[in-house]
C-alpha cells in the first residue's frame, strides 16, 4: 500500500513518516507541502518523492493520506484528498469550524473514502487497559474525572489563531474528550470554561480549567494549559484521575520512561519505553484501509470533540455554562 503525507506543519508528521517506513504493507512514497523548503528537506530525509503541486501529488498512485498541516487547513486538503479517492488520516483537532467539519465528514461519505482522525492516546496501552476495567466496572459506576494534558508552549503557527484555530484550548481538549467518550460512551451535556493567556506574550490562550457535565451526569474537569518550562524532561503530559462507586483509577499515559541526565546536551530527558500509541495508530489506519471497514477513530468523533472546544471558547466568552448542540449526521 503506498501513501503520502500532505504537510509537515504538524510535528506528529516526523512520528507517522518514521511508521510508515517500518510498517511491512506499506510504502511511503510521497510528500506534498505548501512550505517548498521543508517538503524538500523532508523528502530528503525520508527518501521519497516531493510535489510542490498538490493536484499532482493526488493524481499519484498512492491509496491514502496523511494530512499534517495547520489547523485551518485540514478541510481544504481533506476535501481535495476525498476527491481524488484517497484514504484519509486526519491530525486532529478536525477542523477549526464545525460546519467546516460537517463538510469534510459528508464529502468523504460521497466520495466512499475513509476518514480517520488521529487521536493516538487511544493506542496507549494503559488507556486499553483502562477502558476495559471501566466496560468491566471494576470500580463500579464512573461519577468524576479529573484530567490533564499539559504541554510546551509550542510557538510557530499554533499561536496564530487564524491558522490554528485558537490556542491551548484548541491542541489540548480533545484529546482527553476524545478519551472520555471512548471509555464512558457518552456525550457532553453541558460546559463551563475559564481561559487566560497568563505565561507567554502570545495573542491566544495559554491555561485555562474546563468543566464538563456529560449526559449521564459523569462531571470531567480538564486542564489543557501550555504550562510546562522549556526545561521540563518532555513534551507534556495526560493523566486522568478516574472516581467511581467502588475504587479509583489514577493514570499517567507517560510513566513508563527512563530518566536520561544528558550532561552532553545540558538537560534533562524522559526516554519511553513504552509502546508508542503512534504506531498503533498508523497500523490501525492501514488495516481498515486493506480491510475497506469504518475507521476506529471517525470524522463524527472528530466533530464531538470540535463542539466541546467551540463551546469552551463561548463560555469563556460570556462567562457562564454553555449547553452543547450537537450537529446531526444524516
Amino acid at each position: 500500500m503506498k501513501i503520502g503525507i500532505i504537510s509537515f506543519a504538524h510535528m506528529h508528521a516526523h512520528s507517522y513518516a518514521t511508521y510508515l517506513q517500518k510498517h511491512p504493507d506499506v510504502q511511503f512514497t510521497a510528500i506534498w507541502d505548501a512550505d517548498e523548503k521543508r517538503g524538500r528537506e523532508m523528502a530528503a530525509t525520508y527518501q521519497v518523492d516531493y510535489y510542490p503541486d498538490l493536484q499532482d501529488f493526488l493524481q499519484t498512485d498512492i491509496e491514502a493520506v496523511i494530512v499534517c498541516s495547520e489547523n485551518a487547513k485540514h478541510k481544504e486538503h481533506v476535501i481535495a484528498a476525498a476527491k481524488a479517492g484517497k484514504q484519509i488520516l486526519c491530525e486532529k483537532p478536525i477542523a477549526t469550524e464545525v460546519k467546516d467539519a460537517e463538510e469534510m465528514i459528508r464529502t468523504c461519505k460521497e466520495e466512499g473514502v475513509i476518514l480517520q482522525i488521529a487521536y493516538p492516546v487511544r493506542f496507549a496501552p494503559v488507556m486499553e487497559q483502562v477502558k476495559k476495567m471501566i466496560e468491566s466496572k471494576a470500580i463500579g459506576e464512573v461519577l468524576a474525572i479529573n484530567g490533564t494534558n499539559h504541554g510546551q508552549m509550542p510557538g510557530g503557527w499554533f499561536i496564530d489563531k487564524e491558522l490554528s484555530g485558537g490556542g491551548a484550548a484548541t491542541d489540548h481538549i480533545v484529546h482527553l474528550m476524545d478519551l472520555v467518550r471512548w471509555m464512558l460512551k457518552d456525550e457532553v451535556k453541558s460546559v463551563y470554561a475559564e481561559l487566560d493567556t497568563r505565561f507567554y506574550e502570545i495573542d491566544v490562550e495559554d491555561c485555562g480549567m474546563v468543566s464538563l457535565e456529560l449526559e449521564s451526569g459523569v462531571i470531567v474537569t480538564i486542564d489543557p494549559s501550555w504550562s510546562r518550562p522549556k526545561t521540563f524532561p518532555t513534551w507534556g503530559d495526560v493523566t486522568m484521575h478516574i472516581v467511581g462507586t467502588k475504587g479509583t483509577l489514577w493514570v499517567d499515559v507517560f510513566k513508563q520512561h527512563a530518566l536520561y541526565y544528558n550532561d552532553r546536551g545540558n538537560k534533562l530527558q524522559q526516554l519511553p519505553w513504552a509502546v508508542d500509541m503512534d504506531e498503533g495508530l498508523i497500523a490501525d489506519f492501514v488495516q481498515c484501509v486493506k480491510e475497506k471497514r469504518s475507521p476506529s477513530i471517525t470524522g463524527e468523533d472528530g466533530l464531538r470533540t470540535l463542539e466541546v472546544v467551540k463551546a469552551t471558547y463561548e463560555s469563556n466568552r460570556c462567562k457562564q455554562a454553555v449547553m452543547i448542540t450537537r450537529v446531526p449526521l444524516s
